[in-house]
């Protein structure tokens, strides 16, 4: 019993929200974590998850380059253990006109949701591969459906991610290492606030809550399920987005999206 080798989530994102709460949802499993996120509040969560009785660590890096990622694979391999799970849930939004944006902060977006995440599961996966075990959640979004009118740029990255993580699954189907993809829509995170879109509809709509959408992706993932959208109505979103045209999507995404239509 006391050589048994301890079961490893790796969490990525995970100072708050979904992050937070798949860690903590890991953490009642029995997984001992890695947690990382770009803020020095992921030492924080370690704390608050050390409750849980599982060994945990924490890392605080930027995830939105390949040094940043390649920093958190070598800290990873450094404790010796197997990635049994890979939750790479980081991730950053960004709101108004494009052509309004810092181009700096618009290519951080790209640089944190697509670079960062691709770079890491690129170093885990292969781990994994090499034994042929693993378990992969890539948090993409609903968001990946609808052209982003005032969201262009992270609509675009979580289109990235949606479907990079379906092409994956099939890359790996036959390695015994497994790949989902988790799809919320407006979740009651520190999302809005920081993309700046507290003055939009959206922001001020009502939200799903983290806990489900995580307890929701955890679960699917465990299933071997290639892909969820967490909640009835972002599922019926998704639906309708399959077959609306882009031109009207573009168009409803605006009403909600635009700055100052938390008044309209």
């Amino acid at each position: 019993m006391g050589n048994e080798v301890r079961k490893l989530a790796v969490v990525t994102g995970a100072s708050s929200g979904i992050g937070l709460e798949l860690a903590k949802i890991a953490a009642a499993e029995g997984y001992d974590l890695i947690i990382a996120a770009d803020e020095p509040a992921i030492e924080t969560a370690a704390q608050q998850l050390r409750s849980s009785g599982v060994t945990v660590d924490a890392m605080e890096v930027d995830l939105s380059t390949r040094e940043g990622a390649a920093a958190l694979a070598n800290f990873v391999g450094d404790k010796g253990q197997p990635v049994d799970i890979l939750l790479a849930n980081a991730g950053r939004g960004l709101g108004k006109g494009f052509l309004d944006q810092d181009l700096d902060e618009a290519l951080h977006i790209v640089d944190t949701n697509v670079t960062g995440t691709v770079a890491l599961i690129h170093l885990i996966a292969n781990e994994m591969r090499a034994r042929s075990a693993g378990r992969i959640l890539i948090t993409g979004s609903i968001a990946g459906f609808i052209p982003g009118t005032y969201q262009a740029v992270y609509n675009g990255t979580k289109s990235f991610l949606n479907s990079f993580s379906f092409a994956l699954r099939h890359e790996l189907k036959d390695t015994g290492v497994t790949v989902t993809c988790l799809m919320p829509g407006p979740t009651e995170t520190r999302f809005f606030e920081r993309a700046d879109m507290l003055d939009t509809e959206v922001g001020q709509s009502d939200k799903d809550d983290p806990r489900d959408v995580a307890r929701v992706g955890f679960q699917a993932m465990m299933k071997d399920e290639g892909d969820v959208v967490a909640g009835w109505k972002n599922k019926l979103q998704t639906v309708m987005a399959n077959v609306t045209p882009s031109g009207i999507l573009a168009e409803q995404h605006a009403k909600m999206a635009a700055p100052g239509t938390a008044n309209d």
